[in-house]
C-alpha cells in the first residue's frame, strides 16, 4: 500500500479524546490531526515521539490531517491507522502472499452471511476449488509491543469476542474461517493474546480455534513511503 501522497514528519505532543494529537511540524507550527485507532494505543502514543500525517484536500473534512505512523524511541515503525489493516490484507490478498488462503481468487469486502448478526472483513471464494468452497476472513490491526512479543488485544474487545464467536459459528464443510492478526509494528516478532487485558476475548479465541477457525499472524514491512504486508509470524497460544 502506497501511500497516495507525500507524508508530512513531526513530533507528537500528545493524544487525547481518543480521536485528536497535536502535532507539532518543523516549521513551527502545531496541527490537529485525526487519531484514526480507538484502542489503548500503549507504548505508540508517547509524547515525543516522531510521527507522519497525510493531508487531506476535501473541505468538508473538519480535520486536514490524518496520523498515519509514528516511530518509537528504538526506531521501530508503527502503523497507527487501523483502518489501513484491511486496505493492506486486501493488496497481499490480491498478491497471494496469504498462504493460507491463496486458493480463494475472488474478494469481497465487508459480507455478512445469512443468518449472522455480524459482517466480516473479506469473503473469499473460487469456483475451481474444491472444498471449502469459500471463506470468511476477520482482519485484526496489531500495535502492542512488549519486547520482541506483541500483544492482541491492546484493551477490551466486546466486539472482537463477538466476531471470534461468531466466526466459529460460520464454520462448515462449505465455508472456512480465518482470523488474521495485521501485525503494524516493526518491532514484533511474534504474537500473544493478552489474557491478563481481557480474559473473555482469549476465552472466545480458544473456543473458536478448537471449533476450526484457522489464526494467522502476518507483519508489515512498513516506512514513510509505503506499508506492505510481507511475512507469516508464530503465535504463542
Amino acid at each position: 500500500m502506497d501511500f497516495s501522497s507525500e507524508l508530512i514528519e513531526g513530533v507528537l505532543i500528545r493524544r487525547y479524546k481518543r480521536f485528536f494529537a497535536d502535532v507539532a511540524l518543523p516549521n513551527g507550527e502545531t496541527v490537529v490531526a485525526h487519531c484514526p485507532n480507538t484502542g489503548a494505543m500503549t507504548g505508540c502514543a508517547e509524547p515525543g515521539f516522531n510521527v507522519w500525517i497525510s493531508r487531506s484536500n476535501n473541505p468538508k473534512r473538519k480535520l486536514k490531517y490524518t496520523w498515519e505512523l509514528a516511530q518509537n524511541n528504538r526506531q521501530q515503525w508503527i502503523g497507527v491507522n487501523t483502518g489501513s489493516a484491511n486496505k493492506l490484507v486486501e493488496e497481499a490478498l490480491q498478491n497471494k502472499i496469504i498462504k493460507e488462503v491463496a486458493q480463494y481468487s475472488l474478494i469481497k469486502r465487508e459480507h455478512k452471511p445469512e443468518g449472522s448478526n455480524s459482517r466480516f472483513d473479506f469473503l473469499l471464494t473460487n469456483p475451481q476449488t474444491n472444498a471449502p468452497k469459500s471463506c470468511l476472513l476477520e482482519v485484526k490491526s496489531v500495535t502492542l509491543c512488549e519486547g520482541n512479543i506483541g500483544f492482541f488485544p491492546d484493551a477490551v474487545t466486546t466486539r472482537g469476542t463477538k466476531h471470534c464467536l461468531e466466526l466459529a459459528d460460520q464454520i462448515s464443510t462449505d465455508v472456512h474461517c480465518v482470523l488474521l492478526f495485521c501485525i503494524q509494528h516493526s518491532g514484533i516478532e511474534q504474537l500473544k493474546i493478552a489474557q491478563s487485558i481481557d480474559p473473555d476475548y482469549t476465552l472466545a479465541l480458544h473456543q473458536a480455534r478448537r471449533k476450526g477457525v484457522t489464526i494467522i499472524a502476518y507483519q508489515c514491512d512498513l516506512n514513510d513511503k509505503k506499508i506492505l504486508l510481507n511475512q507469516s509470524l508464530p503465535i504463542v497460544f
